[in-house]
């Protein structure tokens, strides 16, 4: 049951308010008239919901909200109050509260209130059970990577890896669909890396033009061309010990990517209109959308540049193939844009938690979280529903084949086939066990093993072979 803690300074209201949600027989609760005792009655009780009123001697329903926010803001807080003032209802509400009563309160009104805040409590907790398994298991730099959220196994693996790299001071290639964090890794990696204390200058390559180039990246001195009345330092001094992100690579017209490898190559260059050769110190992070070794085969992209680029390479997965992901982001962008937007609404109702988990995204997460942004403000209600969706994504799933998780569209042979690799790997390779654990005959067993192309040596006296996987069907290449 839900404890539900009353402080209201009049008896006769508070023994109402004790009787009324006793006989609804789902909460347990806790009754308090001197508000003085109200800080030590929170802090000694768990209680998920306070139900209070502001016009109170001695403490105020104010600093009583204050004490819950500082000290327990898991705990839902519902206003009661004789007294009807907008100034003060808005006030709480920004404060933190769920909801503003006026007495007399209606019995109905009230329950569904206390039904509705602690639906939001539950529901918060969900969510914080949900970042709890983001513990980014295995990573040894978890604050590094603060802004990206994952419970996604390979991803979590990629991340382990960008940790390697950091440490080195390899220039880095990244790999990703619009969307999926390229520039959140590359700051990771400056967080983690040797380079940590100097600066990281992000910029789209793009936006170079070729005239304009040698400027922007070199710098230049007074009087270098017309217009140029002081000296400015281009983008390579700006990064000077540090680490000079160049999203976008791919975009890169080719006399441009030629100056660039000049640099990459001798580690000098020379400010427009100087003659005084400088040192460029700085690692350079590479990202594209793009396949490069198309680009390089199509002569739209320097085969020696990217060898340059690409001496320590990270391929970041799009969302459409980590969708365990896609409800913790969800909820994680609800919290974030209904406090941006000061909106109250509780949870994610089934129908769209659907809809967000059959979507492929095209704009990976950026995409997902521009959605729950543009849904937080048109919702009206306390939970995020279709009618707050944008049309092109409820008409894209519902046109679309029901998104199937890979695991469930296994056939029952490949479920049953690696079942019996994971029993034979469990026994050492031997059948005789394996087929007493299966409860099938040894020879029932081999007949199935030869059917899915499994082979198994016997054992032989130093203990049984694990068994060897065949080219079956839902077999995965080794690795990632």
């Amino acid at each position: 049951m839900n404890r539900i803690l009353v402080i209201d300074d009049d008896k006769a209201v508070l023994n109402y308010f004790l009787v009324l949600l006793l006989q609804a027989e789902r909460f347990e609760v806790e009754a308090l008239s001197d508000s003085t005792k109200a800080f030590e009655t929170i802090d000694a009780g768990r209680f998920d919901l306070l139900l209070l009123d502001m016009d109170m001697p001695g403490v105020t329903g104010k600093e009583v909200l204050q004490h819950v926010q500082r000290n327990h803001p898991e705990m839902e807080v519902v206003i009661i109050t004789g007294v009807e003032d907008v100034e003060l209802a808005v006030e709480s509400m920004k404060m933190g509260a769920y909801d503003y009563l006026c007495k007399p309160v209606d019995d109905n009104r009230l329950l569904t209130t206390l039904d509705r805040a602690l639906e939001r409590s539950r529901l918060r907790g969900e969510i914080d059970k949900l970042r709890d398994r983001i513990s980014l298991e295995g990573l040894r730099h978890k604050e590094e990577f603060r802004g990206i959220l994952t419970q996604d196994r390979k991803f979590l693996r990629t991340l382990r890896k960008v940790e390697q790299i950091a440490e080195s001071d390899n220039n880095v290639l990244i790999w990703g669909e619009s969307g999926t964090g390229k520039e959140l890794v590359a700051r990771a990696i400056h967080r983690i890396g040797k380079r940590r204390d100097k600066p990281f200058v992000a910029v789209n390559a793009g936006t170079f033009a070729s005239e304009l180039f040698a400027s922007e990246f070199f710098g230049h001195d007074k009087g270098a061309f017309t217009g140029a009345a002081q000296a400015k330092a281009g983008l390579i001094e700006e990064a000077d010990g540090g680490i000079l992100l160049l999203d976008e690579i791919g975009e890169l017209a080719l006399p441009v990517q030629s100056k660039l490898l000049r640099v990459l190559q001798s580690g000098e260059y020379f400010r427009l209109g100087s003659t005084r050769e400088r040192g460029a110190d700085v690692r350079i992070i590479a990202s594209t959308n793009k396949d490069l070794e198309t680009e390089i085969e199509h002569g739209r992209f320097r085969r020696d540049l990217y060898y340059r680029l690409n001496i320590s390479s990270i391929s970041l997965s799009p969302l459409r193939e980590r969708r365990g992901d896609v409800e913790l982001l969800a909820y994680h962008f609800l919290e974030k844009h209904g406090k941006l937007n000061d909106k109250s609404i509780d949870g994610i109702s089934d129908d769209v938690m659907g809809l967000l988990g059959a979507y492929d995204y095209p704009g990976n997460v950026r995409e997902l979280e521009n959605i729950l942004a543009s849904a937080v403000v048109l919702e009206n209600g306390r939970t995020l529903g279709r009618n707050s969706l944008p049309a092109y994504l409820v008409k894209a799933v519902t046109r679309a084949e029901p998104a199937v998780p890979r695991d469930v569209r296994k056939t029952l042979d490949e479920l049953e086939a690696e079942h019996i690799r994971i029993v034979l790997e469990h026994a050492g390779g031997n059948r005789t066990a394996t087929a007493a654990i299966l409860g099938i005959s040894r020879v029932g067993l081999l007949a199935k093993m030869r059917k899915f192309g499994i082979a198994v040596e016997p054992p032989g006296r130093g203990g049984g072979r694990r068994p060897t996987r065949g080219n079956t069907a839902g077999d995965e290449p080794p690795g990632e």
